[in-house]
């Protein structure tokens, strides 16, 4: 057994992790990095890299078989799956090394390819080595959720640690979940040729604005996506190789492969947290706004916080405890102005409140902008002009934003900036943008904010004549 001593332990080697371990080592600070599985964490391995890549190869199939509305013909698109994983390995290779055990040590970073386990309030063991530091960072992040659905342990399943590694193309997909990863993997293998059934116990996209959502979930159904909700799974089977899963109300289907994609749980049970004295709660390890566990020495990042679940948000989190960990600052976290983003096609795109819990909180001085994507001319031109951007306010400043359509997830970067510096409507009108481009519907929702207060006020119009009659 040796001996380690630092400055920083961080305990993951996810984004969050990642970002952690870089930002401090590069500032100065004596950094240890743990990681007993695979350098980038779910994010590039499991997630967000491969689904990506994935949906790629899916909207280039969808563009070939439909392709008539710009003057050229379709074509049966032909999908060589096997090639399409291949495609999600190349992508994902040409990104590994930035998150790589080279790189981290050459930044200075030293990187132990082991799992963590707490001995004491400021120990951990990993493999041969007995780490203490001054503070640790637990950035374990999440696996896969499997509930313990009857006949599920008799049945091959996938998750989406399994899934991007099957090279042979489905003939009919059932998922469980009609969460983000159930919708965007449904489309995708869909345009990739499969029949596609999501079974989701309570509402699709739930957890999203029911306009925006419906708008998203209608269009997946029209390109033929079975969608079924309040259809909560009961029982699984398999019979000669077809899977079959039955339904609290009655209902069954049938299908060649099932993916299970029903949620997230947090990566604790290796770390033995009560020898450090941290406490946890339901869904994973309890914080404070600053990001602190318990134990005061140790902070909790990212997925296995139990908060929100996104990459972007563990990045987040990484910068705030940086200025809490290293220069011994106060720093806290707030969640108003983080964005997040599904990315079917349409896509699928909000931040802060939701127009419910807009008018919940703040009742009759909420005032909902609605522009719709028909009237941007360069989605027009690329035959993608439906969608719908709707803008919470609350006297001049926006409180939230949804947005379903055509590169959603882009157009939420604006309003990601707005929100996170408390910027009012007139600043984003005041914007000028380029024509024609898609990003400008976000200055046509301020417009339609203040177009009614110009071009409605009998106010404005007394003034105008007033003006006029004193102009030479």
């Amino acid at each position: 057994m040796s001996d380690v001593k630092t400055d920083l332990l961080v305990i993951g080697a996810g984004s969050g992790g990642l970002s952690v371990a870089a930002g401090a080592a590069q500032m100065g600070a004596d950094v240890v990095l743990l990681e007993g599985h695979r350098m980038g964490g779910d994010c590039l391995n499991y997630g967000c890299v491969p689904s990506k890549a994935l949906l790629a190869s899916a909207r280039v199939a969808h563009a070939q078989a439909h392709s008539a509305g710009f003057g050229v013909a379709n074509v049966a698109p032909r999908v060589d799956f096997g090639a399409v994983k291949d495609h999600v390995a190349e992508v994902i290779a040409e990104i590994e090394p930035n998150d790589s055990v080279e790189r981290f040590e050459s930044l200075g970073v030293r990187v132990i390819p082991e799992y963590g386990r707490f001995i004491g309030p400021d120990e951990v063991q990993a493999g041969a080595h007995k780490i203490s530091a001054r503070r640790i960072v637990i950035a374990t992040g999440s696996a896969p959720l499997v509930p313990p659905l009857p006949g599920l342990d008799a049945v091959p399943y996938l998750t989406n640690e399994t899934l991007f590694a099957l090279r042979d193309k489905p003939e009919h997909l059932l998922i469980i979940g009609g969460g983000p990863i159930g919708m965007e993997m449904a489309q995708a293998h869909l345009r990739l040729g499969c029949r596609v059934t999501v079974i989701e116990g309570e509402k699709a996209l739930g957890r999203d604005d029911p306009e925006m959502a419906g708008f998203v979930l209608d269009a997946l159904r029209a390109e033929g996506v079975e969608i079924a909700e309040e259809a909560l799974a009961s029982q699984v089977s398999e019979d000669n190789g077809a899977i079959t899963v039955a339904t609290k109300d009655g209902r069954s289907f049938a299908g060649s492969h099932l993916l299970v994609a029903v949620g997230r749980r947090a990566n604790t049970a290796r770390l033995n947290l009560e020898a450090a004295g941290i406490e946890t709660h339901r869904a994973g390890i309890t914080v404070d706004a600053g990001l602190r566990t318990s134990n005061r020495k140790v902070y909790a990042i990212g997925d296995v916080t139990g908060g929100r679940q996104f990459t972007h948000v563990a990045g987040y989190h990484a910068g705030v405890i940086i200025r809490s960990a290293l220069f011994g600052l106060p720093a806290k976290t707030r969640e108003d102005h983080i964005p997040h983003a599904t990315y079917t096609d349409p896509e699928l795109a909000q931040i802060g409140l939701t127009e419910a819990e807009a008018r919940d909180r703040h009742g009759d001085r909420l005032e909902v902008v609605r522009f719709d994507l028909h009237h941007n001319d360069r989605l027009i031109a690329e035959r993608k002009a439906k969608g719908l951007i709707k803008v919470m306010v609350v006297k001049g400043r926006p409180v939230g934003v949804s947005i379903a359509g055509h590169q959603a997830g882009e157009h939420i970067n604006l309003w990601a900036l707005v929100l996170a510096n408390r910027l009012k409507m007139s600043q984003v009108a005041a914007m000028v943008a380029p024509y024609p481009t898609v990003g400008e519907i976000g200055k046509r929702a301020a417009g339609a904010y203040f177009s009614p207060r110009l071009f409605d006020s009998p106010r404005v119009k007394r003034v105008v004549r007033l003006v006029q009659g004193w102009l030479p």
